[in-house]
């Protein structure tokens, strides 16, 4: 089993850089799992209730989240806030732009076992689309280019994750290997260990875990990295472990819904920035792309089904 070293220096952005483009209730789910006991109750509250957070004055939101005003002064500049004014002014801009897409009555609202399809249809795609967004804000076009770069002129890809991460990473490696990248997709800690081994100077290991601390996931890429393999992190928490051990990192966020957990909710996202890592591959590779999908269409083109003439 291998060893966890020490965090590299980081590729990627820290949370003082990313505040500018994040929404304020993205970055409240960000240090949501950092907060605890007073802090946590009021970071519950408002991504609870963002638009009730936007109407109620500094004692109402102490009331509302048993907290006090003090604490929800120190909740504002935990987020980079100098006060709460600015704090209210964040969310009710967010609420505004939501309100204004229809997402008013959805967002956050627990699915109920009475609602219509409709209305659970309706509160996944807003959900969905807001996840989506909030992860646009989030993305550094740079260490994309980064892992792009390295994927592309890899002599081999390893991509690790386990549970819903692994069907995650088991679609990148499917994708990768159609435009001929040797690419490989490890579920089993075992087997992920004895191929990162292998890997070295020139390689590429992915790891895939939204809470970043799948304890199975961070030791195969930490495998993979002793051995001079470039690492690469997609993970919604840029503090994680994995982060850490990680030389790239690429960071997803998520809006939770009843019956889709964190993890759950965090599937799309994390598709959506593995396809612009996928698509910035094929662009470097654009020849060896092309042929390969020419070649690969031909093979599969006798078991596919013909119009029968009338």
């Amino acid at each position: 089993m291998g060893v966890v070293p020490a965090p590299r220096e980081a590729s990627h952005l820290t949370i003082a850089e990313i505040d500018h483009s994040d929404s304020v209730l993205a970055r409240v789910r960000l240090q949501l799992p950092e907060f605890t006991g007073a802090l946590q109750r009021v970071a519950e509250q408002v991504l609870a209730d963002p638009a009730g957070a936007a109407r109620a004055t500094i004692v109402e939101l102490a009331e509302r989240s048993g907290t006090s005003p003090a604490t929800i002064t120190r909740f504002c500049r935990a987020l980079g806030f100098e006060g709460y004014a600015d704090l209210r002014l964040g969310i009710a801009g967010e609420t505004g732009r939501a309100a204004r897409a229809g997402w008013s009555v959805d967002i956050g609202r627990e699915i109920q076992p009475t609602d219509p399809l409709d209305r659970v249809l309706n509160q996944i795609m807003a959900a969905d689309t807001l996840a989506m967004r909030d992860t646009a804000a989030r993305m550094d076009f740079a260490a994309v280019a980064r892992a792009a770069d390295a994927v592309a002129s890899a002599g081999r890809v390893d991509i690790y994750g386990a549970s819903g991460s692994a069907l995650v990473g088991e679609e990148l490696q499917f994708s990768l290997h159609r435009i001929g990248v040797p690419t490989w997709a490890w579920t089993d800690i075992h087997n992920g260990l004895a191929s990162a081994s292998l890997l070295g100077k020139g390689d590429v290991a992915l790891g895939v875990s939204h809470s970043g601390q799948t304890r199975e996931t961070i030791e195969m890429i930490a495998e993979a990295g002793s051995h001079g393999a470039t690492t690469i992190a997609l993970t919604s928490f840029p503090r994680s472990p994995l982060a850490d051990v990680a030389d790239i990192v690429l960071l997803t966020a998520t809006q939770a819904t009843t019956f889709r957990p964190d993890a759950l909710s965090a599937r799309h996202p994390q598709l959506v920035v593995l396809d612009l890592l996928y698509i910035a591959v094929a662009q470097r590779t654009h020849e060896r792309s092309h042929a390969a999908f020419q070649r690969t269409a031909r093979a599969v083109e006798a078991h596919r089904i013909k119009e029968v003439a009338e």
